[in-house]
């Protein structure tokens, strides 16, 4: 179920208040365009701004609009685990198919705390866990053993890894198994960590270009290496220039460049500057998705 170009989407903002509308259209839009899943209210979706309400309201549009199209994985982790746990039973009363649970970030804990908060969630309801491993955000990371061990709780599916580390792969296959699902958390080296054993990735970029996004997951999914390194050729530009400035700054300046939803953040985050806009400018031209300047 979980494979393939999945779309870390942005939460769109008008006037400060979530757009709903946009919200259904910019889900709407990534399944027509072959993306096989969506989280909501991940990192990319700015979830450490919204409240509880907000966060969960989102995630509600977002399964409905998909309606068992795609499946949905609810951004439900926190830094507080009591907080995570409130999260995770909502994204599974609301219908989402699986959770994502990052790192608790800030707190910093160890081996034994990383693991003691995610028995917890588990513990806490059915809803399956894809574990999120990002130390870029969290100052934490979560290593191949402490994944190992966690993958052993009933409801840990898979991972998302965003170290960029592709030994991480071929370790996670090793002490855990083919059958956990591992999902590229960082674009530019998603072509590599698929060819080590990965199924696909929770992408950024795939909210800006999520028809690429996906025929390049589809690629790599059927063994098509050679087509799978013309898109990466093609799509690598706009995986950096999509963070030469905090996300999803640049992803929603371009994505307002294409007239799909405003660039509206919300503090502290602010808007690119222009030597990011340039980047992404420049990058979306060799994606062939504006014309050159």
């Amino acid at each position: 179920m979980f494979k393939g170009s999945i779309t870390a989407l942005v939460t769109p903002f008008k006037n400060g208040a979530v757009d709903e509308d946009m919200v259904a259209a910019l889900a709407e839009r990534q399944i027509a365009a072959g993306t096989h899943g969506l989280v909501p209210c991940g990192t990319t979706g700015e979830s450490a701004t919204l409240t509880f309400e907000e966060h969960m309201r989102v995630v509600e549009i977002v399964v409905k609009t998909a309606a068992g199209r795609v499946p949905v994985i609810a951004g439900t982790g926190s830094n507080a685990t009591a907080v995570a746990i409130a999260n995770h039973k909502r994204a599974l009363e609301l219908g989402a198919n699986a959770g994502l649970v990052v790192a608790p970030y800030y707190n910093k804990p160890n081996a034994e705390g990383l693991y003691q908060h995610f028995a917890a969630i588990n513990a806490s309801c059915d809803l399956p866990i894809i574990v999120y491993n990002v130390p870029g955000r969290t100052v934490v990371d979560i290593d191949a053993e402490t994944v190992a061990r966690i993958s052993r709780l009933s409801n840990v599916i898979g991972i998302k890894d965003a170290t960029g580390d592709m030994a991480r792969v071929s370790e996670h296959r090793r002490l855990i198994g083919e059958d956990f699902v591992q999902l590229s958390g960082d674009d530019p080296t998603t072509l590599g960590y698929n060819a080590t054993g990965g199924v696909g990735a929770i992408s950024v970029t795939s909210n800006v270009a999520p028809e690429l996004c996906a025929r390049f997951q589809e690629a790599t999914l059927n063994g098509d290496w050679a087509l799978a390194r013309q898109l990466n050729d093609q799509l690598l530009p706009l995986h950096h220039a999509l963070f030469t400035s905090s996300s999803p700054g640049p992803a929603k300046y371009a994505m307002s460049l294409l007239g799909v939803c405003s660039r509206e953040l919300r503090l502290p985050l602010t808007e690119p500057a222009e030597a990011s806009q340039a980047a992404v400018r420049d990058a979306m031209a060799i994606a062939g998705l504006l014309e050159p300047a």
